[in-house]
């Protein structure tokens, strides 16, 4: 066997682990909230089911846990992740909730056959991610959205306003004051001037040490940070093809600014339950954006975490606990 085909094999592996995330302390909420989280995922952590679903060609994998005719709730990652983000979350939320978490097109252990000529922009993932909610009997759902979950949420809640019953964000932004001019200034320079040479200063995005830096910048203990996150995504990202996949969803994300405006007209018009919990040191997502909700949805929850981009890796029990709370009072 191959180097590399054990690597995939050893971080396959991994994937389909769902261990219980270590305490952490200062939590903001209470400690009790937080152990209960903890021991409740300790019950369910077997209970997860790893599936797949054809969606017009895709081999979509997704993660699921819960009672079928409980509430709902739709967990969406981002770059350059996948469900394995949530191995510790659903099994915290699996006792009174129907949690579901797919790999989207280009992440993950979904597979999209070269014949099936994918468009990889925001609205063709969207169309993917609005045929499976269908096809796995979503009728109505809270929506956990993180980075590039958010604009797809989003354009979920546009198509359907009635079928969304809550949301999560945990760093998933909708406003132009939550981009980091610092972060974002390779990629707008893309979105303005759409050259080769700038589609070419994007690839020092997809490089090892830059994986591991998006979990670990902003951590106040990096040993909180399970190798295997940053490992698995690393091998998506070698993967034979993927890098152009990303470089076209770089280019494509700014049609989700795009759409800010409307996705604001959702918040003020729907007001759903909303609870922002945020990372306060994400390099790429200001707390600007997490407190900009409060604009549009005035009672909009928001909570800043002393964390990085990837939150749920260094504080899960506090960010399950604060759902656990918030879903039981707006969600039944």
């Amino acid at each position: 066997m191959s180097r590399s085909h054990s690597l995939k094999t050893l971080v396959a592996a991994l994937a389909m682990n769902a261990t219980v995330m270590p305490f952490t302390p200062g939590f903001l909420v209470s400690a009790r909230a937080a152990d209960s989280a903890s021991a409740i995922s300790v019950r369910h952590a077997s209970s997860v089911r790893y599936k797949t679903q054809m969606i017009d060609g895709v081999e979509l994998f997704y993660r699921e846990a819960g009672p079928k005719d409980a509430p709902a709730v739709l967990l969406l990652h981002g770059f350059p992740s996948s469900s394995h983000m949530f191995r510790n979350l659903i099994p915290a939320l699996a006792d009174k909730y129907r949690i579901i978490a797919p790999d989207l097109p280009g992440f993950g252990f979904t597979k999209v056959p070269a014949a099936a000529n994918y468009a990889y922009n925001f609205a063709a993932i969207t169309d993917t991610i609005a045929k499976f909610t269908d096809a796995v009997g979503l009728k109505n759902y809270a929506i956990y959205v993180f980075d590039y979950g958010a604009p797809i949420g989003y354009r979920l809640a546009l198509r359907n306003p009635d079928r969304i019953t809550a949301i999560i964000s945990q760093n998933g932004n909708a406003y132009e004051e939550g981009l980091n001019p610092q972060g974002w200034s390779a990629v707008q320079t893309y979105w303005k001037n759409p050259t080769a040479q700038n589609r070419e200063a994007l690839r020092p995005f997809f490089k090892q040490e830059t994986t591991k830096w998006q979990y670990t910048h902003g951590v106040g203990d990096a040993s909180l940070v399970a190798p295997e996150s940053y490992t698995l995504d690393q091998v998506n990202l070698d993967s034979p093809g993927n890098a152009e996949i990303q470089l076209d969803l770089f280019g494509d994300y700014q049609s989700n600014v795009g759409l800010y405006p409307k996705f604001h007209e959702f918040f003020r018009n729907r007001r759903p339950p909303l609870l922002a919990v945020w990372g306060k040191n994400d390099p790429f997502f200001l707390p600007a954006g997490a407190e900009a909700y409060k604009r549009d949805q005035p009672e909009a929850e928001v909570h800043l975490l002393d964390a990085g981009h990837f939150a749920l890796e260094s504080r899960g029990p506090e960010i399950a606990a604060l759902m656990r709370d918030f879903l039981a009072r707006n969600v039944k």
